[in-house]
This record gives C-alpha cells, sequence and structure tokens, in this order.
C-alpha cells in the first residue's frame, strides 16, 4: 500500500442485515485452513494504542449544548480513576475495563497500558465543507485535532450527508500520517473516527434498538436512556469504534476476517447488549424505572447508557454488562 493512502478501516454496523450475510457466509465456507483462519478472532501482531491519548472531539454542524454533553459526559465516564466513587455499576469505566484484556493477553516483556483522557473540543457549525462530505474531507476535518498520541473523533449532524453513511456504514476509523509531529524522523500515525448522527436519515439501521429496524425481525423500539434517538445511536457506534480503534488502531491489531473488512472488539459481537440477545432482541437490560429507558451502563453527572458487547480474547465469548 502506498504510505500517500491512509490506512481505513470501515465498519459495517447495519446489524441486521449483517446477521443475515454472516449467517449464510458461514454456510457457504469451505473447510479450507485459509478460510477457517478467517473465521478465528486474533491477534495480527500488530500495535495497539498506548500510553497517554488524548480523545478530541470535532462537532462538523449543529448540535445543541444537550447533544454535545450526551457525548462529552460519555468519553469522560471511560476513565475509572476520575469517578469510580461517584458512579453506581454497571459503568462504562467497568464496561471500558474489558478493553484492557487484550493487552494482558499479548505476551510481552514490557506490558502496555492505556491511558485516555479528555483533549480539546473544534467547533464547525457553519459547514465549512459544505452539507455532503466525502470521505477525504472527513479526513481533512479528522486533521484539525491533535496529530500526535491523539483520537480524533469528527461527529456529523443530523443534516449532514457523508459518503456511504447509511447504505454502507454508521461510522469508521483508521488512521492518518502526522503533518505536524516527528518521532526520530518519521511522522507517526494518529487515530480518528467518524460517526453520522442518523435520526432523520437513517435510524432504522443506525440508531436501533432505539428505532423500529429497516431490515430483520421486528420489534418494538426501546426508549432512549437520553431521550435523543440520534444521540444515543451515536453513542452506541462510537464506543464500537472507539474500541476497535484502540485494539486494531493500524490494521493489525486484533480482529476477525479480512483486514479489509474486519470484526473487531465489540463489531464481532453485533446487536448484543445483554443476556439472551439475538437477532432482533438486544437481551435483558436495565429500565430507568421513571422514564422506561433501556440502559447497561450508567456515567458521569448521572447519565445512562446502552453500549455494545465486546468480545472477550481471553474466554472467546461476548462480554456484557448485565
Amino acid at each position: 500500500m502506498a504510505l500517500t493512502i491512509p490506512m481505513k478501516i470501515t465498519m459495517h454496523m447495519l446489524l441486521f442485515a449483517f446477521f443475515l450475510t454472516f449467517a449464510s457466509a458461514g454456510r457457504m465456507l469451505s473447510k479450507s485452513g485459509q478460510e477457517q483462519d478467517l473465521m478465528v478472532f486474533k491477534y495480527h501482531n500488530g500495535p495497539l494504542l498506548t500510553g497517554k491519548i488524548s480523545i478530541n472531539l470535532i462537532w462538523y454542524g449543529k448540535f445543541s449544548p444537550s447533544q454535545k454533553a450526551i457525548i462529552a459526559d460519555f468519553i469522560t465516564s471511560l476513565s475509572s480513576s476520575t469517578h469510580s466513587s461517584q458512579v453506581i455499576q454497571p459503568s462504562v469505566a467497568t464496561w471500558w475495563k474489558n478493553i484492557e484484556k487484550y493487552y494482558t493477553s499479548i505476551k510481552s516483556k514490557k506490558p502496555s497500558t492505556l491511558q485516555l483522557c479528555s483533549g480539546h473540543q473544534i467547533l464547525d457549525e457553519n459547514y465549512s465543507l459544505g452539507k455532503s462530505l466525502k470521505m477525504q474531507q472527513i479526513e481533512q476535518l479528522a486533521a484539525t485535532g491533535d496529530q500526535m498520541n491523539a483520537i480524533n473523533i469528527v461527529l456529523t449532524s443530523s443534516d449532514v450527508a457523508v459518503e456511504g453513511f447509511c447504505s454502507s456504514k454508521c461510522g469508521t476509523h483508521g488512521s492518518l500520517r502526522s503533518k505536524t509531529a516527528t518521532v526520530r524522523g518519521k511522522s507517526p500515525k494518529f487515530a480518528y473516527i467518524w460517526v453520522g448522527n442518523s435520526e432523520t436519515q437513517c435510524p432504522g439501521q443506525c440508531a436501533w434498538p432505539f428505532h423500529q429496524p429497516t431490515y430483520g425481525p421486528q420489534s418494538p423500539p426501546l426508549v432512549a436512556p437520553n431521550n435523543d434517538v440520534g444521540l444515543d445511536g451515536m453513542i452506541i457506534n462510537l464506543a464500537s469504534l472507539l474500541a476497535g480503534t484502540v485494539t486494531n488502531p493500524f490494521g493489525n491489531g486484533y480482529f476477525q476476517g479480512p483486514a479489509d473488512a474486519p470484526l473487531e472488539a465489540a463489531a464481532a459481537c453485533p446487536g448484543i447488549y445483554g443476556k439472551g440477545a439475538y437477532p432482533g432482541y438486544a437481551g435483558e437490560l436495565k429500565v430507568d424505572a421513571t422514564t422506561g429507558a433501556s440502559y447497561n451502563a450508567h456515567g458521569s453527572d448521572a447519565r445512562k447508557y446502552l453500549l455494545p458487547a465486546i468480545y472477550d480474547p481471553l474466554t472467546s465469548i461476548c462480554s456484557t454488562l448485565v
């Protein structure tokens, strides 16, 4: 691959279509060693994100203050050291702690650790690149954040169309070469994530189970824990992409399947949010007695979130909080 072309990983999160495709693909596989190997979730010997990593939020389009707070509070909630004594269990921090297993399972003389922290927030409320974006423009926006030891998260509002959004993906993560920093004479890579607000474009694909699904078994939608179908859907997709970003940042970390269409830490457990989940049913979840909202994790500022299951590399099962 040419160095001028950034590595990308696209997560196809159209859940029910995935269930059907994956099941069919499984039945068609032969017993060749190569095909069987693609079905194994494994480590591909590449680097994971390590050290202190800042998470920068890049808001593109119109987001209300309450919508920004939903995302910002989720990022803050990932840290167990800051709010461990104030947050009820199960918590967002407990969910994120499952990622540590990916680091401890690597046999290394020098154990690696990861520390996430809140970084900068960049606002682009005037749609500087228009309301119809190509992936190259998403990368351009991602590059406005820190370009070293960072994950830059581009969040597009509900009135912004993005190439492939709804038709093939709800979000993407990848990496780019820094143009502002050098380490030992080389330009390091930094990670980025893009997630779109699907509320007016495809909530049945990218905000399930808070909206009636477009495909597959039909079941009543759940009540969103933050009373915002679009943003609560973004949280699910962002959480899944964040797990994939740190465990497979450059395309040679942990994943199952081909490198150009990998199933990563959370994407390997599609549609699973609680015990007993199956296609069309998110699983046994907690329900807020006042609002009737479904959730499985507590966050900072009394937030509640619904987070996807994470594949446990030690037990080879999808691990849920509830």
